[in-house]
């Protein structure tokens, strides 16, 4: 994955991982990764977009994953009382709280939205195992406590179909993202703290390219083409300059599809996908989607006026005037 150019690590961890691997084929396979992210649109995109079927993206995570944040405690009202429920694991916990969370978009109330587990076995003492099952009044503000390393308490979310949906407000229209909060807690954790903040300054998109002539409207790669470039993608920062970022660890990695929402590496820099990916393995935290509707926004991004750059003696195609993002709340 490219960085710009002020990123030294890119060419350190490069030699490190070719050193490790010891293959020419491997080696050549994280090479060609890299160049993904280093590319200067060669084609445009044709205008088509086709929808994704977004509900079956998420169903395919559905079950796979099921993870929480530790050290991290979620207050809340409780609708199911730890000192009455234990479970053996922070797993167990967060598939109680999915299965009260069974809203059929007719109306029915999430009853479980957040849930807390106490799996520090010496610093829970007689509490080990307690699993709190908890409502929170606002998904997307939900009430804490500092998290720190003294906390005994794993906490994650779990989001309604009608939750979850943060805003990337754009000059071009806003790109609503569904956040994947049991896959990767800690970057839906952060996403939060953006968006509590009055402003994102700093977020932007900076590079973009099109599916070229590589990969059809709906995302599908065109057999015996090129894998590009161009790679079918824009990125850009979520890292703003009033809130301290630090590393994020890598979570949930399945295969990049169209609309996918990933970091590069631990953050703060970003990737939307506009094709399917099979080629990168599995290498990139997913934290959320882009909604089908709003993939022509993306499409439109993807055909802003660039210029030629180079990282780490990558080409790279640059937007002339970065596109500023700001996090916004979506009423669902």
């Amino acid at each position: 994955m490219g960085r710009r150019q002020n990123d030294s690590d890119f060419g350190k961890s490069t030699l490190f991982i070719l050193f490790l691997i010891g293959t020419i084929s491997c080696s050549a396979a994280y090479l060609f990764l890299t160049v993904i992210f280093g590319s200067i649109p060669e084609s445009m995109p044709s205008m088509q977009v086709e929808k994704i079927d977004f509900d079956d993206l998420l169903s395919e995570e559905e079950g796979k994953c099921c993870r929480g944040v530790e050290h991290l405690e979620l207050w809340g009202e409780a609708v199911k009382w730890g000192d009455k429920f234990k479970v053996n694991s922070s797993e167990d916990c967060c598939m109680a709280c999915k299965n009260m969370c069974r809203g059929n978009g007719n109306g029915v109330r999430c009853l479980c939205n957040s849930w807390v587990w106490c799996g520090d076995r010496d610093a829970c003492g007689p509490r080990f195992g307690e699993c709190w099952l908890k409502r929170q009044k606002d998904a997307l503000n939900p009430e804490r406590v500092d998290p720190g390393n003294e906390n005994m308490w794993t906490s994650g979310f779990v989001f309604d179909k009608g939750e979850g949906v943060v805003g990337l407000e754009t000059d071009y229209g806003i790109l609503r993202i569904k956040l994947l909060p049991d896959c990767a807690p800690h970057s839906v954790a952060y996403i939060l703290e953006l968006l509590a903040l009055p402003h994102c300054i700093g977020c932007q998109i900076y590079r973009a390219e099109s599916r070229g002539n590589f990969w059809d409207a709906q995302g599908n790669h065109i057999k015996k083409a090129s894998f590009g470039p161009p790679f079918a993608l824009i990125q850009g920062t979520l890292e703003s300059h009033e809130f301290m970022f630090k590393d994020i660890p890598k979570e949930h990695c399945p295969a990049i599809k169209r609309g996918s929402v990933a970091w590069v590496g631990s953050g703060p820099e970003f990737f939307i996908s506009l094709a399917s990916h099979k080629e990168w393995r599995d290498q990139y935290t997913v934290f959320g989607y882009v909604l089908s509707e709003d993939m022509e926004i993306l499409e439109k991004i993807s055909q802003l006026p660039t210029k030629s750059d180079v990282w780490s003696n990558i080409a790279v195609s640059i937007l002339e005037n970065p596109v500023i993002l700001r996090v916004r709340r979506i009423r669902t």
